[in-house]
């Protein structure tokens, strides 16, 4: 069997995370290693028990999602973030999904949609509504200034796939590809993976 999908709730109300946590531990491939209550104590548990997915409400009294967020890449932790908002007004949501979160749910959620998502972005993928693509691509560099190698990389790292997999599918080297990863960061003026996933999405690039 696959290792489990390993998940940490930041959210301060402890229903939620009590229900969170009863709901997903009964899922075959994910567990809740931990929770925590604001921003800061969500970066101190993340960096303790390296979940693959932070699921992180947006408004919490004190250190708030935001600032999660901008935590966790200070730090450089690897883990993917899934925002749980209540906020239904697509500009709300702009800063986290700028601040690296690779997706977000609303909190009414159907139960079996959040684990779909779960999976989705641990797997790699982006869940970025089209209204909320629209408004993040006003005045960003096009995808366009992209040789047509470094597209074809663009819209695998979309897929969410490492640099081997990648050169495996294009018949490239691994230090090509990360050549090539560098330069599509560069052109894209973003700093990681994530950022350049959500470009390959808002551009077309990828579904």
């Amino acid at each position: 069997m696959a290792e489990r999908i390993r998940v940490l709730v930041v959210d301060d109300h402890p229903v939620v995370r009590q229900g969170l946590r009863t709901f997903l531990d009964v899922q075959e491939d994910i567990t809740v290693v931990g929770e925590a209550t604001d921003g800061e104590s969500g970066v101190s548990a993340a960096e303790e028990l390296h979940p693959d997915v932070v699921l992180l409400d947006l408004r919490m009294p004190g250190s708030d999602g935001l600032a999660a967020l901008h935590g966790l890449r200070e730090r450089g932790n690897p883990a993917r973030v899934l925002v749980i908002t209540s906020f239904t007004e697509p500009a709300a949501v702009l800063p986290a999904v700028r601040a690296g979160a690779a997706g977000y749910v609303y909190k009414d959620v159907d139960p079996s949609a959040l684990v779909a998502a779960i999976r989705s972005v641990h797997a790699g993928h982006v869940l970025l509504h089209p209204d909320v693509a629209r408004l993040l691509s006003a005045g960003e560099p096009a995808a366009a200034e992209l040789t047509a190698r470094e597209r074809e990389v663009l819209a695998e790292v979309a897929r969410g796939r490492s640099n081997r997999e990648i050169a495996r599918a294009l018949s490239l080297s691994e230090k090509t590809v990360k050549t090539h990863v560098s330069a599509i960061l560069g052109k894209l003026g973003v700093q990681d993976r994530t950022q350049a996933a959500l470009r390959a999405v808002r551009s077309g690039l990828v579904s």
